[in-house]
């Protein structure tokens, strides 16, 4: 049976935040927020100020940014954030 996680790797400017394998992830878009799960169809969208959220086997984790860039593509979550706290 096929994993049904993503892989989500979230960078600032001075180091990597997250890299892993997650359930969902939960992000501020800047038409809102919207979230991505297995399989979702590829996309690039910017981000607004909020809360990155996801799940993954060790459980529910949140970090605050203040902005950047998402790029989805065959089940893995690139986020790119400006100015990241948390």
């Amino acid at each position: 049976m096929e994993s049904e996680n993503i892989h989500l790797v979230i960078v600032s400017p001075e180091k990597t935040l997250f890299d892993g394998d997650v359930q969902y992830v939960k992000l501020p878009g800047s038409l809102g927020l919207f979230g991505v799960y297995h399989n979702h169809a590829p996309l690039i969208s910017s981000l607004d100020k909020g809360e990155v959220t996801f799940r993954h086997a060790e459980g529910k984790e949140s970090i605050a940014i203040e902005g950047g860039f998402v790029e989805v593509l065959r089940n893995e979550v690139s986020v790119c954030v400006t100015v990241a706290k948390g």
